[in-house]
This record gives structure tokens, sequence and C-alpha cells, in this order.
């Protein structure tokens, strides 16, 4: 199948269009919305609910609303995107289209290198809970958090067909425990816990926002896999519009129970979840938990393994990585060797964390600088290669402005990608002139 350019003009450079076989992805639209839940949902459900509520108090809800409802145009335009061109490099190949190979590198090469970074912080957050239901100190920890780069490693070198098929149960188990958990626990709400609202200024609920945008990371893994769609032009579009509303809607439905059942206490737990479970099942909140905690992370991480090791294949494929990563490039293949490069780099960052005492808190600060990157130029190559005035190319347009914004709120944490950037840049000179 040959994707259709888009026609070059004076003002956007010549298209080269993808050329690929025969469709031969095997995800349904059911299994691509369950890999979408994980990847977006994860760790954000743990803690984030009252780390906003301790920011900006029963205001940080509008924060949660605002970032849902930024979020829905942003999923859009990577569905476009992946829909029109289904292909392993996601939004490399996106880079590549509009603005030429070396955009191509710098945007793989920050969600590449991202990966390894997020997903020991993700294992770390699960190890938390872990040790906090079973005790064992740091040991719990770090032990949980190598084990779950093991399962996923294993899960993902099985193949894409398992890894669908596994996300889809997790994906159903989450959403029955963190929705009914919640709905549960409903009864108890007091709205005396909504008095004050904005206990500390409206400025507050920008601050909400800067830490809930880890919660809201994910809508561009997904690209990376469009190829592996049955029929991406279809199901792509169809997973996204369903995972939008339920990562919305448990979302808004956990922030809403938090704050309007926990009250004040909620800006002192560490496990909001668990206590929101407590109240709804009765027990240990922090046992309980548990469970649902190493689902959530197990369910990122599997994503985003997924997702990073078919963009390191193409991105070997492309000449942006060494061209034995290549292997696993096409749909239908497994990228056994890009696979090893993220499971590996995700246990140094780990080991280094660990050694170092750093917590987790250091590679979700580096890996959003380098997400909100791969969104902005995402943005930017929707915005040239989607057809003028078509719902995917309004979609980007609106969701610039948001980009922007996370932007301005990264500051410093841009540095990491900065880095990446300069190094990706590095490496293709290297190489043209190795084979000059």
């Amino acid at each position: 199948m040959t994707t259709t350019p888009t026609e070059p003009s004076a003002r956007r450079p010549p298209v080269v269009p993808l050329v690929q076989g025969p469709p031969t992805g095997r995800l349904t639209a059911a299994q691509g919305t369950a890999l979408y839940v994980g990847a977006v949902l994860g760790t954000g459900v743990i803690a984030l609910p009252a780390l906003a509520a301790e920011a900006a108090g029963p205001a940080s809800l509008l924060a949660w609303l605002a970032l849902v409802t930024l979020s829905a145009p942003l999923a859009a335009t990577f569905a476009a995107l992946g829909a029109r061109h289904p292909d392993a490099g996601g939004v490399s190949t996106y880079a590549r289209l509009a603005f030429g190979d070396r955009a191509a590198a710098v945007v793989g090469w920050c969600f590449f290198f991202a990966v390894p970074a997020g997903a020991p912080a993700a294992a770390l957050f699960a190890g938390a809970y872990v040790e906090a239901a079973v005790g064992g100190g740091t040991s719990t920890v770090v032990i949980t958090a190598a084990g779950l780069i093991l399962a996923v490693t294993g899960a993902n070198a099985v193949g894409l067909r398992l890894t669908g098929r596994l996300q889809l149960v997790l994906a159903g188990l989450l959403v029955t425990l963190v929705l009914g958990a919640t709905l549960l626990a409903l009864p108890e709400a007091d709205t005396g816990n909504l008095q004050p609202f904005a206990p500390h200024g409206w400025a507050a609920v920008g601050t909400a926002a800067t830490l809930l945008v880890w919660s809201f990371a994910g809508w561009e893994a997904i690209t990376h896999l469009a190829g592996e769609f049955r029929r991406p032009a279809r199901d792509l579009p169809r997973a996204t519009a369903v995972a939008v509303l339920v990562v919305g809607l448990i979302y808004l439905a956990v922030a809403f129970a938090v704050v309007a059942v926990l009250g004040p206490a909620a800006a002192d737990t560490e496990a909001p979840l668990g206590e929101l479970m407590a109240h709804a099942l009765g027990g240990d909140g922090r046992l309980l938990a548990a469970g649902p905690a190493l689902l959530l992370c197990f369910g990122t991480m599997n994503a985003y393994f997924a997702s990073a090791a078919k963009l390191g294949a193409a991105l070997g494929r492309d000449g942006a990585l060494p061209p034995w990563l290549a292997r696993g490039s096409v749909a239908g293949e497994v990228p056994r060797r890009s696979l090893a490069v993220v499971a590996g780099g995700s246990a140094l960052s780990l080991a280094v964390v660990v050694a170092l005492d750093l917590g987790p808190k250091p590679l979700v600060l580096l890996s959003t600088g380098c997400f909100v990157t791969v969104y902005a130029v995402g943005v930017a190559a929707a915005l040239r290669l989607l057809p003028r005035r078509s719902p995917g190319w309004v979609a980007a347009l609106v969701s610039l402005t948001a980009v922007l914004a996370l932007f301005l709120m990264s500051g410093r944490y841009l540095l990491w990608p900065l880095l990446l950037a300069g190094a990706a840049l590095l490496y293709l000179r290297f190489r043209r002139s190795h084979h000059a």
C-alpha cells in the first residue's frame, strides 16, 4: 500500500511517499483503545490527584478539566497523522515528510531515548505502592521495578499480537477496578469538602496543571504502531476517540472523588487511589491499591516499550540510528534488537537512580521535556501534511496553543531534548561523512 502524499508547493517541501506492502497488522480497534488507555492513563491516576489537590485544593478540578479538554484535539491530530501515514516511525516519519531527515532524526531520538528514562519512573511508582502494602523498604521498591521491566520486555519479545491482547485484558481490569472503587466511594462525598474552592488562589490552578502534564503524555505513542492495525485509516481514529472518552472519564471521576471524599486529607496521602478503595471496600487501602498500581504501571510501560521498539527499528531503517536495529520495522515483525536497547537503557536508568538515591522525579522531568518536544514537532508536521481545513488539520491548529503553553512550563527541562537533538545531528553528520 502506498500512502497518498500531500501535494508539494512553494510553501512546503516535496513529500516522499511511504512505500509499504499489503496490510499485515493484527491489532483491532479494541486492542488499540486498550494500548492508548494504558499509555495515557498510566501512573497519573496513582499519585497526581493528591499532588494537584495539594497545589490548588478543590480548584485542581479545573486543571483536570482543562487538560482533558485540550487532550482531545491533540489526540485527534496524531490519530489523523497515523491513519494517513501508518509507519513504525510515527512522529519521526511525519517530521521527515514535513521537514526533512534532520528533523526526523531529532524527534526520533527524543522519543526513543525518553522511554528508557520514563519507564523506570513508572516502575518505581509501582514499587512504592507495593512497599507501602507489604514493607521491605528500598529493596521491595527496586525488586518490583526490576521485575516490571523484565515482564514488559518479555511480553513484547513474544510479539505485538500478545501485547495487544494482554493490554486489552489489562485495560478492562483497570477500568473496572478504578471506576468501581470511585463510584462506590462517591456516596461518602461531602460538598463541604469543596469549600473553600481555591484556598491557594486561582494562580495555583496553573501550578496544578503543570504537575498534571505527566498524566496526559501518551497520545503520540501509538502512532508508531499505526502500521500494526488491521485497518489503520478506520481503526486508529476509532481507538483514539474511545480512549479519549475513557481516559477523560476516569481522570475526572477519580480527581473529583479524591477531593470530595477525602477532603483536606487528600493533600496528605501518597496513595489516593488506595484511600478511595479503603472507603469503598473497607480494609487497608494501601494493600488494596498495590494490585491496581502494578497493573497501571505495567500497562503504561507495555505500550511505551512496544512503541519505542518499533520506532528504534524504523530509525535504523531510515539511517538515524545504526542499521543493525532495522530488523522488525516492517508491520507484523517483532523488533527484538531495538527492544533490547530500550530494555537495557531502562535497566541502566534504574540502576543509576537507585545507586544515587535520586528517586523517580528526575526521570519524570527528563522524559516530560522530551515528549513536549515530540508534541511540538508532531503538531507542526500535521499543519503541513494534513489537508488544510480537514478535521485533523483544525485539531492540530487548536493543539498548537496547548503545546506552546507546555513549552513555556517545561523551562530548563528542555535541556535533555536539546542535548539529544545535538547528538542526533552529530550522528547524521558522522554517518554521511563515513559513507561519503
